[in-house]
């Protein structure tokens, strides 16, 4: 049986745990070879074993995303080595404090910024001439339920998930005479340690797996996907 995406070269920022990983891992065993993109090496490695315990590929890209420059030469290392990416997957991302605005920390804002909002900016900078080269460029960000909703205390984080929001649609505004479709996934309570940061209450048991995401992810990364600047929301 043919897999869905064989062939397909898929890009994917925190890919070392959490809904980065669930999706890697689905990824591969769909065909596609997969760069993985985190902090931690060792974290990706173990990763990586278990692509290849799967049969599939995947290149290592330890980074952190707030050392922008290194996006770039990342970008100019993919175009060497491969010609083209097929995907994007702009996953990672960054609570920070949940605590009145007026408390929050600039170096704490900073870094939520910096990661949520501006490390995509420099990734669909340096990913769209790749994205371009594909029959079908497909990128997905990760969007999140404050963007609908303000909630107190959520400060940097919600500001900038509607700041990324509105960046992903408005680029995918520009892609329309482009082979490129952009779209956000919306994930819904998942189980993740981002959301055991913010819900340090919460039984985790309660909540829905990463890895049942996956089907949303590839349904996204298709080359007859046709969505264009939506916000895609998980529906059990």
């Amino acid at each position: 049986m043919a897999k869905a995406l064989e062939g397909r070269i898929a890009v994917i920022t925190g890919a070392s745990r959490g809904i980065g990983r669930a999706v890697a891992l689905r990824y591969a065993a769909e065909g596609a070879h997969v760069i993985l993109i985190a902090r931690t090496i060792a974290a990706l490695e173990e990763v990586d074993d278990e692509i290849q315990a799967l049969g599939g590929k995947a290149t290592l890209v330890p980074m952190n995303l707030r050392e922008f420059d290194k996006i770039d030469q990342m970008g100019q290392a993919l175009y060497d080595r491969f010609g083209k990416i097929d995907i994007l997957v702009g996953n990672a991302g960054f609570l920070g404090d949940l605590t009145p605005m007026s408390h929050l920390k600039v170096k704490m804002w900073n870094e939520v910024i910096d990661t949520n909002v501006t490390a995509n900016f420099r990734l669909i900078r340096s990913m769209e001439p790749l994205l371009k080269q594909s029959d079908a460029g497909r990128a997905i960000f990760l969007s999140s339920g404050t963007t609908k909703k303000p909630r107190a205390y959520w400060a940097a984080y919600a500001v900038s998930k509607a700041a990324l929001e509105n960046m992903v649609q408005t680029w995918s505004m520009e892609l329309n005479k482009t082979n490129i479709k952009a779209n956000l996934i919306d994930p819904g309570a998942t189980r993740t340690r981002m959301r055991a940061q913010a819900y340090p209450g919460e039984n985790p048991d309660s909540l829905k797996s990463p890895e049942v995401l996956t089907d949303l992810f590839v349904e996204l990364a298709l080359p007859t996907c046709d969505k264009q600047g939506e916000v895609v929301r998980y529906e059990a």
